[in-house]
């Protein structure tokens, strides 16, 4: 009985495919969601542009896949810590910028000219990506918002600071 494993042990193969999938936490937060979203409403358009006449237009949603694929890793895996260098807030928000703009015209453009149901699914599903790329966006661009507030405060505290130390040196 030494060689039959127990149900719920994780084999190799399980660690390795379970370190690639998001945290229970980062998965159940509100970027969380909205990654997830992306990256499953891209992929969706994906396939319903590849398999339609309006295959033309199948760079935009794989492009955005990937790209929603990478920070979706990035931010699970604690991956933007480590790499300072990047702004990664405002590189999210100008990815979901574009890919809202882009997925709207997109859109309209295979609803209207083509006659297919893959193109209109392809169009559907794109008008669905461009709200979500947008409250992503919103959602940043508050968040932006609020800390170049907070920073402006921030540049001010010094100042405070000196004075404090000047008043220290005169006793």
């Amino acid at each position: 009985m030494g060689d039959i494993e127990a149900p719920n042990s994780n084999g190799p193969g399980q660690t390795v495919l379970l370190s690639f999938l998001p945290s229970k936490e980062f998965a159940t937060s509100r970027k969380g969601m909205l990654l997830i979203g992306e990256v499953a409403l891209s992929f969706i358009s994906f396939v319903c542009f590849a398999a339609s006449l309006a295959a033309a237009f199948v760079t935009v949603p794989l492009l955005e896949f990937l790209a929603a694929l990478f920070l979706l890793f990035a931010y699970s895996t604690k991956f933007n810590e480590r790499f300072k260098g990047f702004w990664w807030p405002l590189m999210d928000f100008m990815r979901c910028v574009t890919a809202s703009i882009i997925y709207f015209i997109i859109s309209i453009m295979a609803v209207s000219k083509y006659a297919d149901g893959s193109s209109k699914a392809a169009g559907i599903f794109g008008f669905i990506a461009t709200i979500v790329f947008a409250l992503d966006f919103y959602l940043i661009f508050n968040e932006l918002a609020t800390f170049l507030k907070q920073g402006g405060e921030s540049n001010e505290e010094p100042s405070g600071h000196q004075e404090d130390f000047s008043d220290s040196d005169s006793d």
